[in-house]
């Protein structure tokens, strides 16, 4: 799966999940007769503000690409150089190359544990009340690798990304969700739609590495089965076929609309300090 649609696809898992936004429909049922007062974003299983939803969607977004850090020449690896190179390489060298320790179950381990300990930094302030400054330093990587995964970064500025989620990094360290877990919990999450993704795909992933289980050989001419375990012992549903395939932008267009109405119809509420109906966004 490209970079862009994994970011878009972390965005949108964190929203369905934790939120408990809903957006309201105006004057549409009205004119529609099975239109509800208001339309739940998610399921609602963190308690947090719209803001702290669009902080933590931010954070996982970045998480979704962290399984591409074994890749020293991968998008992510020049988000925020030198500090995203050197961690790129560094990762790829332990890991086993690409697409080996980091889209595996331990991957997602380690990545997590990570996410804990710098989640144990929190500050009790008067004017914010608990920050969270280990949230805010990871979420500096983390949100320049989804800009840079979006293409909102060319490659051209070198000093952008640092200009871009340095802010970032503060805005997410003020306004995280007060769920004293939910840095563990969204980079859990990132890493794990990242890898279904993958999985999706034609190349697979092998969630047991280092252990290798190779397809025995009589499935191997089986046409079906040897396209979904493979003799590296991966192993894939390629429902969306090869990265980058129409199939897989028909699935992340509407996800990524979903999570951009996620993350910017909050913000734009909070701005205005009221709420709009949906009819209005609509234009109706």
């Amino acid at each position: 799966m490209m970079g862009g649609h994994h970011a878009a696809t972390g965005a949108a898992a964190w929203i369905a999940l934790t939120t408990s936004f809903k957006l309201p429909t105006g004057n549409l049922p009205e004119m529609i007769s099975w239109m509800p007062d208001a339309i739940p974003l998610g399921f609602g299983l963190l308690e947090q503000t719209p803001i702290a939803g669009v902080a933590g969607a931010m954070v996982c977004a970045g998480a979704a690409l962290l399984p591409d850090a074994d890749h020293r020449r991968a998008t992510i690896a020049h988000s925020l150089p030198p500090v995203s190179n050197a961690i790129c390489a560094g990762i790829g060298e332990v890991s086993g190359g690409h697409r080996n320790g980091t889209h595996s179950l331990l991957g997602i381990g380690v990545f997590t544990a990570l996410a804990w300990v710098l989640g144990l930094w929190t500050m009790d302030t008067e004017r914010f009340g608990i920050i969270y400054p280990g949230a805010g330093l990871l979420a500096v990587l983390l949100v320049s690798f989804a800009l840079k995964a979006l293409k909102f970064i060319p490659d051209t500025m070198a000093r952008l990304p640092w200009l871009l989620s340095i802010p970032a990094g503060i805005f997410v360290a003020v306004f995280s969700p007060d769920e004293q877990n939910w840095l563990v919990i969204a980079v859990a999450v990132g890493c794990a739609v990242h890898i279904l993704g993958d999985m999706l795909t034609v190349g697979g992933c092998n969630l047991i590495w280092p252990i290798k289980i190779k397809s025995p050989k009589a499935l191997r001419r089986v046409p079906l089965l040897k396209d979904i375990w493979k003799p590296s012992g991966r192993i894939a549903i390629p429902l969306l076929g090869k990265a980058g395939s129409g199939r897989e932008w028909l699935l992340c267009v509407p996800v990524s609309a979903y999570a951009l109405v996620g993350m910017v119809v909050p913000i734009l509420l909070v701005l205005k300090g009221q709420i709009q109906p949906l009819s209005k966004f609509l234009g109706l």
